[in-house]
């Protein structure tokens, strides 16, 4: 077999870019895995969990030590194991992290990935509680219709790392543009997986979009993507773009107290603190256009949410895109497209056009908190704008 020729870094190393873009597989962005091999130990569903794996040592069930990921039964019989995972999001994948946490002489000692963009979505499912099954007959016979094993190849036949903290994280550059619908996880020949994460972009058909349609400009689903940020202590940036409301507080973005805090604070005649630090995200737009609608939304922030907050916006070319990311975002071509405004905590804010100051098609935006705290979501409703979407690839971060 290939000996992880895709490979980018373990965690032992410095995080590869990608893993600042979406995870386009993740289940709060609709991702689902509609077949598996085999699930004896622990359901695949587990690999698209967003929390972070945990580890019980005196879990078990019937069928033998839980755990949290996909583990498959001792393979006795000839071939191996792999599953297909719907994307929640559909789009351009950048990398993806196979994440074998906590399975330390059980884990997959190999693994590939192919993908296949399906204009047809298979109506496969899985459903309840799949652990101590396998693939029946009919499911075997409905997943062969796809040809998956035929889907191209994304990540070559490559070795995987044992869960152990320093080892866990087996990111994979992938270097396939296309538009990616399915997924097949291929692990050889069997073991357990904890977590399979799929970075990218999404990206949509804008041609069928009506032009006075508004739609969220910054929404996952359509394209947008956190570029670059000031802090993400508590929760990643990323967040705020994702669908729906966020369901916690981890479902959203939060950054540290800011140490600079004067020791007593003050405000000025609109009840604005006024510090001298702020927090910032960046966010290329799925698509450029004209911003009517901002929403900013504290949900669950109740006790730490940011004291105000600012938009600010502009249009950068993709060579300005770069250099403006290796400027730490200060080009100087940002213009306010919404003033500084108060938040309440755990509030839906809605500022309409009246409130908005530009009127022009953009394609980047800055959102600017101060003086630290989280934001669940953040949406930019507007038109988009008859020009082609933003699709270079995301600067380095």
């Amino acid at each position: 077999m290939a000996q992880r020729t895709a490979a980018v870094s373990s965690s032992s190393t410095r995080q590869p870019d990608f893993v600042h873009l979406n995870n386009l597989a993740s289940e709060t962005a609709g991702g689902k895995v509609i077949f598996a091999t085999d699930e004896w130990f622990a359901p695949a569903a587990n690999l698209l969990k967003r929390d972070p794996p945990r580890f019980e040592a005196s879990a078990f069930t019937e069928f033998g030590k839980w755990m949290d990921g996909w583990e498959t039964r001792r393979k006795r019989i000839p071939g191996h194991d792999w599953c297909v995972v719907q994307l929640g999001v559909a789009g351009v994948v950048y990398g993806v992290d196979v994440d074998t946490s906590f399975f330390t002489g059980n884990h997959a000692p190999y693994m590939s990935v192919q993908g296949a963009c399906l204009d047809d979505p298979p109506s496969i499912v899985l459903d309840g509680d799949r652990t101590g099954t396998a693939a029946s007959a009919s499911q075997l016979e409905a997943v062969s219709k796809l040809h998956s094993e035929s889907w191209r190849v994304l990540v070559p036949e490559s070795e995987l790392k044992p869960g152990y903290s320093d080892s866990c994280h087996n990111y994979f550059q992938v270097t396939c543009p296309g538009r990616i619908t399915h997924l097949r996880l291929n692990i050889y020949p069997d073991g357990g997986v904890a977590r399979f994460r799929v970075y990218g972009v999404g990206q949509r058909d804008w041609s069928s979009v009506p032009a006075h349609q508004d739609v969220d400009l910054v929404g996952m689903a359509n394209g947008g993507v956190c570029l670059g940020y000031s802090d993400a202590h508590f929760g990643h940036p990323r967040n705020m773009i994702g669908p729906g409301r966020a369901s916690n507080m981890g479902d959203g973005w939060e950054t540290a107290r800011r140490l600079d805090r004067p020791k007593e604070l003050k405000v000025d005649g609109r009840g604005i603190l006024q510090v001298p630090g702020s927090e910032w995200a960046v966010f290329r737009l799925g698509h450029a256009g004209v911003i009517t609608h901002v929403e900013v939304d504290t949900n669950h922030f109740k006790g730490n949410s940011p004291d105000w907050c600012r938009v600010e916006a502009c249009t950068l070319t993709p060579a300005e895109e770069a250099a403006d990311a290796r400027n730490a975002w200060n080009s100087g071509k940002w213009t306010v497209l919404l003033s500084a405004q108060k938040l309440r905590p755990h509030h839906r804010h809605h500022y309409l056009e009246a409130e908005l100051s530009l009127k022009e098609a953009v394609t980047h935006v800055r959102l600017v908190i101060a003086p630290d705290g989280g934001v669940s979501r953040f949406r930019l409703w507007g038109r988009a704008t008859p020009t082609s979407p933003a699709v270079a690839p995301p600067s380095k971060l």
